[in-house]
């Protein structure tokens, strides 16, 4: 199945529920489908899961766990996580994770900014990702996410359908801001997605990894507030989140690599990301790359059997992020 179909099978599910799911259905003038999951409508829980589902094309599964219900490998670690906990699973991550979830690109407009991810980037297929990856496709249809305030323009609509290669009516796009309960699931359901992103970024052999799982908790949503919404979403990977992939091959190139991959291999590591932002002059790009990774990572090699652990979690910075006021999380408006 090509990546813009499959998602375009959770986008049917949403559109037959979208009552249920407080999401918000429009079509533009131009054709093109828009479907406000968090920016004017209300969203929910259940929206949030099948965005995260639609930006891995289908082919990863997604689910909340209540404290205290998580497996055993993830309560060993945190055993008293207050917060509910975002899991994700793929048994094909290089597709579900980098060829579609990956926020890896920005749409910028003298009126509209967004960060888009989800399959259509494979029909556009302009980031150098793909020359090693593959996985780029000539698709019907395109479906991205927009992570966004406002809801996309009939101008930008227009451009993505022509970047993609389709017909403005064949252009879905899913929408919501950071700081709503479907726009904060699905970003917290990137933690897979981060890990591979790491290991491309350390040019590690991806086709050694054969699954994935990982598990991050679900921060709490602050009212219209993106800027605190983006810090706490980050923080719940980077100090709260844990990953274990399923690997074949040595097991000396794991320990080589291991201690590399997670957050805590970063100089800026150690504070939470507003204020590290703040400290950066609000530069995204001014932070650590090395910063942007999973707190802790299980390395399980299926061919010798042995597993193993890099990391830790950092609970008191995951607090320290969900409960600071946000009026003065990083000099934000409440």
């Amino acid at each position: 199945m090509q990546l813009n179909a499959g998602a375009l099978e959770i986008v049917a599910t949403l559109l037959s529920q979208t009552d249920a799911l407080g999401v918000e259905f429009h079509t533009l003038a131009n054709g093109a489908r828009v479907v406000d999951c968090g920016v004017k409508a209300a969203g929910s829980i259940d929206a949030g899961v099948l965005l995260a589902r639609a930006a891995m094309a289908g082919l990863g599964t997604v689910w909340l766990e209540e404290p205290g219900h998580s497996p055993a490998a993830f309560s060993q670690i945190w055993p008293d996580c207050p917060w509910p906990i975002v899991a994700v699973r793929s048994e094909q991550p290089l597709a579900a994770c980098l060829a579609s979830q990956y926020a890896g690109w920005k749409v910028s407009t003298s009126n509209f900014f967004a960060m888009a991810s989800g399959p259509i980037r494979a029909a556009i297929g302009r980031e150098a990702l793909y020359d090693q990856i593959g996985m780029r496709e000539r698709a019907d249809a395109a479906v991205g996410l927009l992570e966004t305030a406002k809801l996309p323009p009939d101008d930008v609509c227009l451009s993505l359908a022509a970047d993609a290669g389709v017909a403005a009516d064949k252009l879905v796009l899913l929408v919501a801001r950071t700081a709503s309960i479907a726009g904060t699931l699905q970003v917290v359901a990137r933690s897979l997605e981060t890990a591979l992103h790491k290991l491309h970024d350390l040019h590690f052999d991806l086709h050694r990894i054969r699954s994935g799982s990982g598990r991050a908790p679900l921060a709490p949503v602050p009212r219209k507030d993106d800027l605190v919404a983006i810090g706490r979403t980050n923080d719940a990977i980077l100090y709260g989140g844990h990953v274990v992939l399923d690997v074949t091959g040595d097991d000396a190139s794991l320990l080589d690599i291991g201690p590399r991959m997670v957050s805590r291999a970063s100089a800026d590591y150690g504070a939470p990301f507003c204020t590290l932002f703040e400290r950066a002059g609000r530069d995204f790009y001014a932070l650590d790359p090395a910063l942007f990774a999973p707190a802790v990572v299980d390395l399980v090699n299926i061919d010798t059997g042995r597993r193993h652990r890099f990391g830790g979690i950092a609970p008191e910075i995951v607090a320290s992020s969900f409960t600071t006021p946000q009026a003065t999380a990083a000099g934000s408006e409440a």
